[in-house]
């Protein structure tokens, strides 16, 4: 079951809800929850909703299940509602002060109003002995109240409101960056026909028009047309991307100047762009190292200062026989300072913003700890195929034989591979485009399944093939023989072309390296990663051959995917925290064993993308530096929001002792600490 929790907006309630909540279904591991969405969701146990409610309930917040929350219509905000009208109580109070007469009943309606929400959460916190920010406040006023402090009291449940408010507001951004995401796609598609239908009912393989400029509504398949589509929202790409017959297509992103007849591949609810708002979503369950921290040092921090309050006032006027009014003033100051406010909103609100920003800029992360994780990393892991090279074949070298030109060569190829759709031939052809090659296909073109193929071109009989139908036609001398193996030995694969009275030449074909892949190498050397590796399962050859051209030094070849594993293993030991990047079904063992998995989206396997923690949605190396730096970034935020925190914290705790302090000054501050943690942590949103 999955219930909507209104007011739930920070860690501090994730934790009053696991603790009322999970006894009811066999324990805090039987919940998980979306922060991000308000989303508490029940994992087991035999609770009904009714009763998961009531437990909700006797926290201060309210449950609904997501079914009945879908249906209601957005009502009043009243917490702004209550913590606007406090202020106007207070600025009413202050004035009628500065007239000459009471504004207690103006002050009393502000504390009122500013403590409407806060009031059920103290009681519940005092309840079950768990004293927490909410209880510090109210106590806090209380006291304000009960020495005559009614300007001060009023000041402080405003300020708390306006910091809770503020704090709504900034998890309300972080969501509605994510919603944003998800509203990219037309809730309406147009069919082939011009019938109109909402997205979310059209059935699978259902033929649909994009018009220029359009959106697309849904994932599918270009069934005709051609234009260039801006595919940022999803992947990232910053350059418009060629859509043409047999070329994938994603909801959400902007179709060019062409038209296009599109069929659907998945329903609106599992397209790329919903299961990109999902799993950000379910990010939010994996809570990163230093979330834990600060949740557990709140959880000792709260009834410490209370503690410590008690402390600040009875070791003077009982010890020391100072005035009981001045203690007890400095003690509350303690308990305004000490509200741990900022400091647990400093973690969840940073973590939330770099997860958006990474989801913006086409990285997808399922957790704010693989972040954590990537900041640390100390050692890189890359597949070959389809990871550091392309994954297709291209054309690396043309051998002209027997008085032929390499143009003449190309000609006989190109015209015989127009036929086929292999790719090697696709290849051929593509590479003679570039050479400005592109004679008539050759004709009485026959297919040798598993060996080549012949034709008649300019009325000459021509074959194309292996080394090994080389070889069985009988026309190799040993000077080619030895050039072909020698070829082979590197990794490249040979197709030969030749006439019935000798061979023409031969072309040789390798998988090549990813343009960006040796920039990305040299820059994860220079940000401090200490070794990087290739592994593969192709020969050593061509290994060798592959990672001298990307920079990579060690090179782990002819691996089966259980080698693989007991390499990161290996490195786990080494350097401790180890990322793999990977393409393949093969690959998906050794990045479920990495430190962090990260998959390359745009061609990977969906067994690789499940297996890792990150995906990179377009397939572009060059996200994989941005994406350490990025981590680097959110620590260097989190960490600076908590050393501010309680950095402010401690000088006013001196201050305190030194019976210097005053609430007004620590209304400030922690108002202040609490704005300044905020707009620190959504500058990530920038990415």
């Amino acid at each position: 079951m999955t219930f909507r929790i209104s007011g739930l907006d920070c860690a501090e309630e994730v934790a009053v809800l696991r603790r009322e909540v999970g006894p009811l279904v066999g324990g805090e591991e039987g919940l998980a929850f979306d922060v991000l969405g308000g989303r508490m969701t029940v994992l087991g146990g035999t609770a009904t909703a009714a009763e998961i409610v009531a437990a909700v309930g006797r926290t201060g917040m309210v449950a609904r299940l997501e079914g009945e929350a879908v249906k209601e219509k957005k009502g009043t905000d009243w917490r702004t509602v209550l913590m606007a009208s406090s202020g106007v109580c207070l600025a009413a109070g202050f004035g009628m002060e500065l007239a000459g007469s009471t504004g207690r009943f103006a002050y009393a309606v502000a504390i009122v109003c500013g403590t409407a929400l806060v009031l059920p959460k103290a009681w519940f916190a005092l309840r079950r002995g768990r004293p927490d920010m909410n209880l510090l406040m109210v106590v806090a006023i209380l006291g304000a109240l009960g020495i005559g402090e009614w300007l001060e009291g009023a000041s402080v449940a405003f300020l708390f409101a306006l910091s809770l408010t503020l704090e709504a507001w900034s998890v309300g951004r972080a969501r509605r960056a994510i919603g944003d995401l998800l509203d990219l796609a037309p809730r309406m598609v147009r069919l082939v026909g011009g019938q109109e239908m909402s997205a979310e009912t059209v059935p699978v393989g259902t033929r649909f028009q994009v018009r220029p400029g359009e959106r697309i509504a849904l994932d599918g398949e270009v069934e005709s047309g051609i234009s260039e589509v801006n595919q940022a929202p999803i992947t990232g790409e910053s350059v418009a991307v060629l859509k043409e017959a047999g070329t994938v297509v994603y909801a959400g992103t902007v179709n060019g100047g062409g038209a296009l007849v599109v069929r659907s591949t998945k329903p609106s609810g599992d397209t790329a762009l919903a299961q990109i708002v999902r799993l950000v979503g379910e990010a939010q369950q994996k809570r990163a190292p230093a979330e834990r921290w600060v949740d557990r040092f709140a959880a000792m921090y709260t009834p410490a200062v209370m503690g410590l309050a008690v402390l600040v006032f009875l070791v003077p006027v009982v010890g020391l026989g100072q005035g009981a009014a001045e203690w007890f003033y400095q003690a509350l100051v303690l308990l305004v300072i000490a509200c741990p406010c900022a400091l647990v909103i400093a973690t969840p609100v940073g973590v939330v913003a770099a997860l958006t920003a990474a989801a913006r800029a086409g990285v997808l992360v399922k957790g704010g700890v693989h972040l954590e994780t990537l900041a640390g990393v100390k050692a890189v892991a890359f597949d070959k195929t389809g990871t550091l090279t392309t994954g297709q074949p291209a054309v690396v070298q043309v051998v002209a034989l027997a008085g032929h030109t390499e143009e003449e060569l190309l000609e006989r190829a190109v015209a015989l591979e127009a036929h086929s759709d292999h790719p090697m031939a696709r290849a051929i052809v593509a590479y003679g485009s570039t050479r400005s090659i592109q004679p008539l296909p050759a004709e009485a073109f026959t297919i040798l399944p598993g060996k080549g193929a012949t034709g008649v071109w300019q009325g000459k009989q021509f074959w194309l093939g292996s080394h090994r139908y080389l070889e069985e036609l009988g026309q190799e001398t040993p000077e080619i023989h030895e050039r072909l193996d020698e070829l082979g030995r590197s990794g490249r694969t040979v197709v030969v072309i030749g006439n019935e009275s000798h061979v023409c030449g031969f072309l040789a074909l390798a998988d090549t390296v990813r343009p960006e892949a040796g920039r990305v190498v040299r820059e994860l050397l220079q940000l401090g990663v200490e070794q990087v590796v290739m592994l593969t399962g192709d020969n050593r050859g061509t290994a060798v051959a592959v990672g001298r051209e990307a920079g990579i030094t060690e090179v782990a070849a002819e691996l089966l995917p259980a080698d693989k594993v007991r390499v990161i293993e290996e490195l786990v030991v080494r350097y401790g925290s180890v990322a793999m990047v990977g393409d393949g079904i093969n690959d998906a063992p050794a990045l479920g064993r990495a430190s962090v998995g990260i998959a390359m989206g745009a061609a990977g396997s969906d067994t690789a993308m499940e297996a890792a923690d990150v995906a990179l949605l377009a397939g572009d190396l060059g996200k994989l530096t941005w994406l350490v730096q990025h981590g680097r970034r959110m620590m260097a935020v989190i960490r600076a929001n908590i050393v501010l925190a309680l950095g402010v914290k401690a000088v006013f705790v001196v201050l305190t002792f030194g019976g210097h302090g005053s609430l007004w000054a620590a209304i400030g501050a922690d108002m202040g600490m609490s704005l300044i943690v905020i707009f620190n942590a959504l500058r990530l949103l920038r990415g």
